[in-house]
């Protein structure tokens, strides 16, 4: 009943009932060891039961509540070493799980990148060209695949970090943002994603926006200045701009000059306070960081893991 394995694959699943049994079934076939949690978000078809005969653990949900709120469930039912996440709808295959394990052991998160092609269309293309470059200057990191559900964690870890993902379909760039600002290592492994049965649950227009928010707000959350210091020196440089426009032709210092250069100020000092908030709440990942320690080393960590 509390057996402990080595990897807990969960899948989150709303109405998968025509591709759940094939995806479990293909991942109790090529790894019987590993724990299988099928999380049904509130189906009104026979999804439970069709993982249930293919061999999986299911969890409900009594109402559909969303993605991210499965995979938070998954992950809090695990009891695996190391935890990976992907899609019921067969569109990530289960022959890449050991592709990505196999990173496991050197860095904190592996994600399945998907090329181009992966993608469902021309503007899911764009859109998440977009999110990659967006989260990529965020993060400090070339971000390959932001939106990319295939991805492993160890387990402990990532449990850290559960308060800060949504419900929604945004837990990807949650993660993603959320593990580089801490320090905490990724690697993207290439894959190819085979054809989705049934529709895509993600609206480009309505999730789309919810994705710029999400990366605004973890940035926002972990390294403040990114996002302010950019608005500040644009106001500054609009109202310098017009302060040398209005003393040029006219020998006035106006009141919009004045009011664009105090605007650029008082967001620069907004960054700033907000930075020094930020710096008080790193004691969660010097724990992340203890905790990964103490495992590795099967004792008391050094009271300064990070130096």
């Amino acid at each position: 009943m509390h057996e402990n394995y080595r990897v807990t694959v969960v899948i989150p699943a709303f109405n998968e009932e025509k591709a759940i049994g094939n995806t479990v079934s293909r991942i109790k076939e090529l790894h019987p060891d590993f724990q299988v949690i099928v999380v049904d978000d509130g189906s009104t078809d026979k999804t439970w039961e069709t993982a249930v005969r293919a061999g999986a653990e299911v969890i409900r949900h009594p109402y559909n509540i969303g993605n991210g709120a499965a995979v938070k469930t998954g992950i809090r039912n695990a009891r695996g070493k190391f935890v990976v996440l992907m899609d019921g709808d067969e569109q990530h295959r289960p022959e890449d799980i050991e592709r990505l394990l196999s990173h496991a052991g050197k860095f904190d998160m592996v994600v399945g990148a998907r090329d181009s092609q992966g993608q469902a269309s021309v503007g899911r293309r764009i859109a998440n060209w977009c999110y990659n470059k967006m989260a990529s200057y965020v993060g400090k990191f070339p971000i390959k695949d932001l939106t990319s559900g295939f991805r492993v964690f160890e387990t402990a870890t990532v449990r850290r970090y559960l308060y800060l993902f949504p419900n929604t379909f945004s837990y990807p760039t949650t993660s993603t943002l959320s593990y580089l600002r801490s320090g905490l290592t990724i690697k993207y492994v290439p894959i190819k994603v085979s054809t989705r049965i049934g529709k895509s649950k993600i609206s480009t227009l309505k999730d789309g926006s919810r994705f710029v928010l999400i990366i605004l707000r973890i940035a926002t959350l972990f390294s403040p200045l990114r996002v302010f210091l950019p608005i500040s020196f644009l106001f500054f440089g609009v109202g310098l701009l017009y302060y040398l426009y209005t003393y040029s032709f006219f020998h006035r210092f106006t009141n919009m000059s004045a009011l664009l250069l105090s605007v650029s100020v008082m967001v620069f000092l907004l960054g700033l306070v907000s930075e020094q908030i930020t710096q008080m709440r790193y004691d969660r990942v010097e724990d992340v960081y203890r905790s990964k320690a103490e495992t590795k080393h099967g004792g008391t960590a050094s009271k300064t893991p990070n130096g």
